[in-house]
């Protein structure tokens, strides 16, 4: 089988699904599902989301410089998606998703509370690319539930959190882990490049 020549489209799949809060007060505080995000910096920490112009979290954004990005899991996707439908303007979208506003340590837009991961975003830089408008973003503090902290190890069970991605308009639960960073080059590493480059022959 060949393969099909389809036109420029965007077709990195899949990606998280994220909730960003925004807003200075009660009466402003807002929040939008966004899956243009991800990470482009380690050191610093720096993000992006991408966001439409006519959205209404994109003047809030904008004009207080900050916003809140909230990781998803199975039990908050329906929220997640009702968040991505439904307007501002004309909805209270903590309030109608029985969602809670927590104060942020360091940006003035809210936390929200369900969320097993809130990472706190200081806007550096807009750019208009299209469709989409990027906020490159720094990581000024990251909130964690102390719930999926291993006692052991002191290690951070995101998975137990049961994260949700998005993938072609549709939402989906990660699977089971399947390898680690630099597994490929471990001690059995050798035996595994052998049995996969097998099977890529046959």
């Amino acid at each position: 089988m060949g393969k099909l020549l389809w036109k420029p489209g965007t077709m990195v799949y899949p990606l998280p699904a994220v909730m960003v809060s925004c807003g200075s007060d009660p009466e402003e505080y807002n929040i939008i599902t966004i899956s243009w995000t991800g990470t482009i910096c380690t050191d610093p920490a720096m993000c992006y989301i991408s966001v439409r112009p006519g959205r209404h979290s994109y003047n809030i954004i904008k004009k207080n410089g900050d916003f809140v990005i909230n990781i998803t899991t199975k039990s908050l996707a329906f929220a997640t998606d009702w968040c991505g439908i439904k307007s501002g303007k004309d909805h209270n979208k903590f309030t109608e998703m029985g969602l809670t506003p927590v104060p942020a340590s360091k940006v003035k837009a809210p936390l929200i509370n369900e969320s097993p991961v809130n990472i706190e975003c200081i806007v550096k830089e807009i750019k208009e690319l299209g469709s989409h408008h990027m906020f490159i973003s720094e990581v000024v503090a990251v909130n964690a539930d102390e719930k999926y902290i291993d006692e052991k190890s002191g290690l951070f069970r995101l998975n137990d959190s049961e994260p949700i991605c998005y993938s072609h308009g549709k939402y989906y639960e990660t699977g089971p882990m399947i390898g680690k960073f630099g597994y490929s080059v471990e001690k059995k590493g050798k035996d595994r490049r052998e049995e996969f480059t097998k099977k890529r022959k046959s």
